[in-house]
Protein backbone atom coordinates (compact mmCIF):
# COMPACT_ATOMS: atom_id res chain seq x y z
CA UNK A 1 0.00 0.00 0.00
CA UNK A 2 2.49 2.75 0.63
CA UNK A 3 4.49 1.55 -2.02
CA UNK A 4 1.49 2.46 -4.69
CA UNK A 5 1.24 5.48 -2.34
CA UNK A 6 4.33 6.18 -3.71
CA UNK A 7 4.04 5.66 -7.29
CA UNK A 8 1.31 7.62 -7.39
CA UNK A 9 2.76 10.83 -5.94
CA UNK A 10 6.40 9.90 -7.93
CA UNK A 11 3.50 10.59 -11.04
CA UNK A 12 1.95 13.72 -10.00
CA UNK A 13 5.34 15.54 -9.70
CA UNK A 14 6.35 14.67 -12.58
CA UNK A 15 3.34 15.35 -14.42
CA UNK A 16 3.56 18.99 -12.56
CA UNK A 17 7.19 19.40 -13.91
CA UNK A 18 6.18 18.60 -17.46
CA UNK A 19 3.35 21.27 -17.37
CA UNK A 20 5.89 23.67 -16.02
CA UNK A 21 8.72 23.25 -18.47
CA UNK A 22 6.34 23.18 -21.21
CA UNK A 23 4.72 26.52 -19.88
CA UNK A 24 8.80 27.80 -19.76
CA UNK A 25 9.01 26.93 -23.71
CA UNK A 26 6.03 28.16 -24.28
CA UNK A 27 6.38 31.77 -22.48
CA UNK A 28 10.10 32.18 -24.14
CA UNK A 29 10.64 32.58 -27.75
CA UNK A 30 13.11 30.27 -29.11
CA UNK A 31 16.83 32.24 -29.80
CA UNK A 32 18.55 32.13 -32.93
CA UNK A 33 22.32 31.81 -33.03
CA UNK A 34 23.74 34.17 -35.69
CA UNK A 35 26.52 33.03 -37.81
CA UNK A 36 29.50 35.09 -38.06
CA UNK A 37 31.33 35.14 -40.93
CA UNK A 38 34.81 33.72 -41.32
CA UNK A 39 36.61 36.63 -42.59
CA UNK A 40 35.03 38.13 -39.07
CA UNK A 41 36.59 35.70 -36.61
CA UNK A 42 40.27 36.23 -38.10
CA UNK A 43 39.99 40.02 -37.92
CA UNK A 44 38.87 39.83 -34.52
CA UNK A 45 41.79 37.32 -33.61
CA UNK A 46 43.85 39.37 -35.37
CA UNK A 47 42.49 42.72 -33.37
CA UNK A 48 42.94 40.58 -29.89
CA UNK A 49 46.59 39.46 -30.93
CA UNK A 50 47.26 43.42 -32.14
CA UNK A 51 46.21 44.65 -28.68
CA UNK A 52 47.96 42.05 -26.56
CA UNK A 53 50.91 42.74 -27.92
CA UNK A 54 50.34 46.56 -27.54
CA UNK A 55 49.40 45.99 -24.29
CA UNK A 56 52.78 44.00 -24.08
CA UNK A 57 54.68 46.87 -24.93
CA UNK A 58 52.90 49.47 -22.99
CA UNK A 59 53.94 47.17 -19.89
CA UNK A 60 57.78 47.11 -20.60
CA UNK A 61 57.65 50.49 -21.65
CA UNK A 62 55.96 51.49 -18.00
CA UNK A 63 58.74 49.64 -16.43
CA UNK A 64 61.62 51.40 -18.53
CA UNK A 65 60.24 54.42 -17.17
CA UNK A 66 59.59 53.48 -13.57
CA UNK A 67 63.58 52.46 -13.60
CA UNK A 68 64.67 56.32 -13.78
CA UNK A 69 66.79 57.74 -17.06
CA UNK A 70 70.37 56.57 -16.19
CA UNK A 71 72.82 59.35 -15.27
CA UNK A 72 74.46 61.12 -17.77
CA UNK A 73 78.16 61.31 -16.70
CA UNK A 74 79.69 64.67 -18.45
CA UNK A 75 83.51 64.86 -18.33
CA UNK A 76 84.97 68.46 -16.62
CA UNK A 77 86.50 68.38 -20.04
CA UNK A 78 83.34 69.09 -21.61
CA UNK A 79 82.56 71.85 -19.32
CA UNK A 80 86.14 73.94 -19.98
CA UNK A 81 85.21 73.07 -23.69
CA UNK A 82 81.63 74.55 -23.54
CA UNK A 83 83.03 77.48 -21.35
CA UNK A 84 85.96 78.22 -23.92
CA UNK A 85 83.31 78.17 -26.79
CA UNK A 86 80.83 80.38 -25.60
CA UNK A 87 83.58 82.76 -23.83
CA UNK A 88 85.05 83.02 -27.65
CA UNK A 89 81.62 83.91 -29.44
CA UNK A 90 80.95 86.73 -26.52
CA UNK A 91 84.45 88.25 -27.27
CA UNK A 92 84.01 87.82 -31.03
CA UNK A 93 80.66 89.44 -30.71
CA UNK A 94 81.97 92.63 -28.89
CA UNK A 95 84.32 93.27 -31.41
CA UNK A 96 82.22 92.71 -33.86
CA UNK A 97 80.35 95.67 -32.81
CA UNK A 98 82.89 97.80 -32.30
CA UNK A 99 83.62 97.98 -35.49
CA UNK A 100 82.08 99.96 -38.71
CA UNK A 101 78.94 97.58 -40.20
CA UNK A 102 79.58 95.26 -42.77
CA UNK A 103 78.63 97.13 -46.32
CA UNK A 104 75.52 95.71 -47.89
CA UNK A 105 75.64 93.25 -50.83
CA UNK A 106 75.04 94.66 -54.48
CA UNK A 107 71.28 95.25 -54.94
CA UNK A 108 70.68 92.46 -57.65
CA UNK A 109 70.94 90.22 -54.51
CA UNK A 110 68.07 90.56 -52.48
CA UNK A 111 68.17 86.48 -51.89
CA UNK A 112 70.62 84.64 -49.65
CA UNK A 113 70.43 80.98 -48.49
CA UNK A 114 71.58 79.88 -45.45
CA UNK A 115 72.89 76.41 -44.03
CA UNK A 116 74.27 74.93 -40.85
CA UNK A 117 77.07 72.81 -41.44
CA UNK A 118 78.88 72.97 -37.67
CA UNK A 119 77.55 72.10 -34.06
CA UNK A 120 76.23 74.48 -32.06
CA UNK A 121 76.58 72.94 -28.73
CA UNK A 122 78.15 75.34 -25.59
CA UNK A 123 77.69 78.30 -27.76
CA UNK A 124 76.77 81.96 -26.37
CA UNK A 125 72.76 82.54 -25.59
CA UNK A 126 73.05 85.56 -28.74
CA UNK A 127 74.53 82.71 -30.90
CA UNK A 128 71.58 80.47 -30.16
CA UNK A 129 68.84 82.90 -30.31
CA UNK A 130 70.25 84.32 -33.82
CA UNK A 131 70.55 80.64 -34.66
CA UNK A 132 66.47 79.94 -33.91
CA UNK A 133 65.27 83.14 -36.02
CA UNK A 134 66.95 81.80 -38.99
CA UNK A 135 65.08 78.22 -38.01
CA UNK A 136 68.84 76.22 -38.10
CA UNK A 137 68.18 74.53 -35.26
CA UNK A 138 69.52 71.47 -36.79
CA UNK A 139 73.10 70.42 -38.55
CA UNK A 140 72.55 70.78 -42.02
CA UNK A 141 69.24 72.79 -42.36
CA UNK A 142 69.16 75.64 -44.24
CA UNK A 143 66.45 77.94 -45.12
CA UNK A 144 66.29 81.33 -47.70
CA UNK A 145 66.88 84.67 -45.90
CA UNK A 146 66.28 88.28 -47.10
CA UNK A 147 69.33 90.53 -47.39
CA UNK A 148 69.25 93.41 -45.37
CA UNK A 149 71.09 95.68 -42.89
CA UNK A 150 69.71 93.05 -39.79
CA UNK A 151 70.11 89.86 -41.75
CA UNK A 152 73.85 90.79 -42.83
CA UNK A 153 74.33 91.71 -38.74
CA UNK A 154 72.73 88.39 -37.86
CA UNK A 155 75.03 86.55 -40.25
CA UNK A 156 78.25 87.76 -38.82
CA UNK A 157 76.99 86.52 -35.55
CA UNK A 158 76.80 83.08 -36.38
CA UNK A 159 79.59 83.38 -39.07
CA UNK A 160 81.30 80.52 -37.29
CA UNK A 161 78.54 78.02 -38.16
CA UNK A 162 76.48 78.77 -40.90
CA UNK A 163 77.59 79.18 -44.61
CA UNK A 164 75.78 81.10 -46.53
CA UNK A 165 75.33 83.10 -49.70
CA UNK A 166 73.47 83.92 -53.07
CA UNK A 167 71.86 81.09 -54.34
CA UNK A 168 71.23 80.91 -58.17
CA UNK A 169 67.13 79.72 -60.01
CA UNK A 170 68.27 76.61 -60.70
CA UNK A 171 68.89 75.88 -56.71
CA UNK A 172 65.96 77.46 -55.72
CA UNK A 173 64.13 74.90 -57.85
CA UNK A 174 66.03 72.15 -56.80
CA UNK A 175 65.34 73.11 -53.02
CA UNK A 176 61.59 73.83 -53.14
CA UNK A 177 60.71 70.66 -55.94
CA UNK A 178 62.81 68.17 -54.11
CA UNK A 179 62.57 69.19 -50.36
CA UNK A 180 59.51 71.40 -49.91
CA UNK A 181 57.70 70.63 -47.10
CA UNK A 182 54.79 72.70 -45.23
CA UNK A 183 53.43 72.12 -41.95
CA UNK A 184 49.82 71.05 -41.49
CA UNK A 185 48.54 70.22 -37.77
CA UNK A 186 51.48 68.55 -36.56
CA UNK A 187 52.24 66.71 -39.82
CA UNK A 188 55.13 67.66 -42.14
CA UNK A 189 53.29 67.51 -45.52
CA UNK A 190 55.37 67.43 -48.77
CA UNK A 191 54.74 70.29 -51.83
CA UNK A 192 53.01 67.66 -54.50
CA UNK A 193 49.62 68.76 -54.84
CA UNK A 194 49.00 72.69 -56.77
CA UNK A 195 45.50 72.12 -55.27
CA UNK A 196 46.75 72.38 -51.52
CA UNK A 197 49.21 75.42 -53.00
CA UNK A 198 46.39 77.57 -53.92
CA UNK A 199 44.19 76.69 -51.19
CA UNK A 200 46.74 77.66 -48.52
CA UNK A 201 48.67 80.51 -50.45
CA UNK A 202 45.88 81.84 -53.16
CA UNK A 203 45.52 85.08 -51.23
CA UNK A 204 49.00 85.84 -51.85
CA UNK A 205 48.65 85.07 -55.56
CA UNK A 206 50.40 81.67 -54.90
CA UNK A 207 48.62 79.22 -57.01
CA UNK A 208 51.11 76.41 -57.58
CA UNK A 209 55.00 75.14 -57.46
CA UNK A 210 56.21 77.53 -59.71
CA UNK A 211 54.72 80.93 -58.42
CA UNK A 212 56.19 79.74 -55.06
CA UNK A 213 59.57 79.26 -56.87
CA UNK A 214 59.10 82.41 -59.04
CA UNK A 215 58.29 84.76 -55.50
CA UNK A 216 60.85 83.11 -53.05
CA UNK A 217 63.63 84.01 -56.34
CA UNK A 218 62.03 87.51 -57.29
CA UNK A 219 61.52 88.89 -53.72
CA UNK A 220 57.75 89.40 -54.68
CA UNK A 221 55.53 90.80 -52.26
CA UNK A 222 54.50 87.50 -51.00
CA UNK A 223 57.94 86.76 -50.37
CA UNK A 224 57.49 86.72 -46.33
CA UNK A 225 54.42 84.73 -46.36
CA UNK A 226 55.95 82.20 -48.84
CA UNK A 227 59.01 81.64 -47.09
CA UNK A 228 56.56 81.23 -43.55
CA UNK A 229 54.85 78.65 -45.86
CA UNK A 230 58.23 76.92 -46.23
CA UNK A 231 59.46 74.70 -43.49
CA UNK A 232 63.37 74.67 -43.27
CA UNK A 233 65.28 72.59 -45.74
CA UNK A 234 66.20 68.50 -43.97
CA UNK A 235 69.49 68.23 -46.17
CA UNK A 236 71.22 64.95 -46.12
CA UNK A 237 74.68 63.98 -46.47
CA UNK A 238 75.58 61.16 -48.83
CA UNK A 239 76.51 57.67 -46.74
CA UNK A 240 79.99 57.41 -47.42
CA UNK A 241 80.32 61.09 -46.20
CA UNK A 242 78.66 60.42 -42.75
CA UNK A 243 81.12 57.76 -41.61
CA UNK A 244 83.92 60.40 -43.14
CA UNK A 245 82.84 63.44 -41.26
CA UNK A 246 86.17 65.42 -41.56
CA UNK A 247 86.55 64.68 -44.91
CA UNK A 248 82.53 65.70 -45.39
CA UNK A 249 83.49 69.17 -43.35
CA UNK A 250 87.07 69.57 -45.56
CA UNK A 251 84.49 69.22 -49.15
CA UNK A 252 81.85 71.52 -48.05
CA UNK A 253 84.78 74.12 -46.65
CA UNK A 254 84.34 76.74 -44.29
CA UNK A 255 81.62 78.31 -42.79
CA UNK A 256 80.63 81.99 -43.23
CA UNK A 257 79.99 83.82 -46.95
CA UNK A 258 80.23 81.75 -49.53
CA UNK A 259 79.45 83.96 -52.35
CA UNK A 260 77.90 81.98 -55.10
CA UNK A 261 79.77 78.95 -54.09
CA UNK A 262 76.73 78.09 -51.76
CA UNK A 263 75.16 76.62 -54.84
CA UNK A 264 78.16 74.09 -54.94
CA UNK A 265 76.99 73.49 -51.16
CA UNK A 266 73.52 72.53 -52.49
CA UNK A 267 74.33 70.51 -54.58
CA UNK A 268 76.17 68.15 -52.22
CA UNK A 269 73.43 68.06 -49.56
CA UNK A 270 70.84 68.12 -51.41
Amino acid sequence: MRRGFCLVRNKKKLGRDVIAQRHITMAEPEKVIKLVPEYLLKKRKEYQAIKARQAKLALLEKRKVSKGKPIKFKRLEDFLKDSHKKHRDETRINRGEQRPPAPLPPAKNKLAFAVRIREIKGVSPKVMKVIQMLRLRKIFSGSFVKINKTSVAMMKIVEPYVAWGFPNLKSVRELILKRGQTRVGRRRVPLTDNTFIEQHMGKHGIICLEDLIHEIYAMGKGFRAANNFLLPFKLSVPRHAARDKAGLLKDLGNPGFRGVDINSIIRQLN
